[in-house]
């Protein structure tokens, strides 16, 4: 398995569109992933950038790191964002990979701090993400949001 920035494998943007639609988006947003796909391979800024996992030049794996993760916390940045992995590739420590790898190219981007949303429980606090603060999603409801140190 390897990560790769999606600028970096062109090739297979049509399947990562697909990829991270199908599991994030709905009927109405697939233009919406597009578009922001392909800036994020167009830009010189550091974000937005969509990562895919390969092996065997199938994606098993996504997750993004982004100015913001559709809240209201428009003062915290980045975001990972859209973190997922087949269910055929779970239990191969992958989701802990993405993690790192999301909190190494943070680092190397210059900022001090990653943060995330989820209402799932359990999940990041074994890697040591700190439940800090709320957030306020698109339907008004809360949204838990995390926080990680870049620094090792």
């Amino acid at each position: 398995m390897r990560i790769y920035e999606l600028s970096e494998r062109k090739d297979l943007f049509e399947k990562a569109v697909n990829a991270f639609w199908k599991q994030w988006g709905n009927e109405e947003s697939y233009n919406f992933y597009k578009d922001c796909m392909m800036r994020s391979c167009e830009t010189e800024e550091e974000i937005p950038r969509f990562y895919i996992a390969v092996e065997n030049e199938e994606i098993i794996g996504t997750f993004a790191i982004l100015r913001n993760d559709i809240n209201s916390r428009q003062d915290l940045t980045p975001w990972l964002a859209c973190l997922y992995v087949d269910p055929a590739s779970r239990g191969k420590k992958i989701g802990s990979q993405f993690l790192q790898y999301a909190l190494d190219e943070s680092a190397r981007k210059g900022y001090k701090k990653l943060y995330l949303s989820t209402d799932i429980d359990g999940y990041y606090e074994k890697y040591h993400w700190i439940h800090t603060t709320e957030a306020v999603g698109l339907s008004g409801s809360s949204i838990k949001v995390y926080e990680k140190s870049t620094m090792r």
